[in-house]
């Protein structure tokens, strides 16, 4: 087991299969040593997180959304290392859009969710540059979307 592995045990997370592109693009892009992650959805081990932040669903619930949003990250990464996160060097960059009414402020605490989970799996390598965007919609009414950048050896 790798390190990141054991990281990922310790934390209880088990990565899914990594969610196939549902239309014309790939799940990620290698460019040099940087991986490009097309956006994950909400999706987690009880289905698709749908709603809308500031109408349907409350912040708890985004916060939720976006470290689905995370796991499903890692995983479609894991696939891009050929099995092994140990070769991450970095985390990147963080783009979070979070399905949300235009009185809703805390898209920055929602995407915090994902933000987190990277800190915590990847440690000081986890720490990145990010945004969090309200969005008046998403594909599939996702609660969530988060994309991502990251440095491998």
């Amino acid at each position: 087991m790798s390190r990141i592995d054991d990281r990922l045990a310790e934390l209880g997370l088990v990565l899914p299969e990594p969610v196939a592109p549902v239309a014309n693009y790939v799940p990620y892009v290698i460019s040099g040593n940087l991986v490009f992650i097309s956006g994950q959805v909400s999706i987690g081990p009880g289905g698709l997180i749908t709603g809308k932040l500031g109408a349907d669903l409350d912040l708890e619930k985004g916060v939720e959304a976006a470290h689905a949003c995370g796991v499903n990250l890692i995983a479609q990464l894991r696939a891009a290392c050929g099995g092994d996160l140990d070769r991450v060097t970095r985390v990147v960059k963080l783009g979070g859009f979070v399905n949300s009414t235009p009185d809703f402020t805390d898209q920055p605490k929602v995407v915090n969710g994902c933000s987190d989970l990277m800190v915590a799996v990847f440690a000081d390598k986890g720490r990145h540059a990010r945004a969090a965007v309200g969005a008046p919609a998403l594909p599939l009414n996702a609660a969530v979307e988060v994309d991502g950048v990251f440095e491998i050896d």
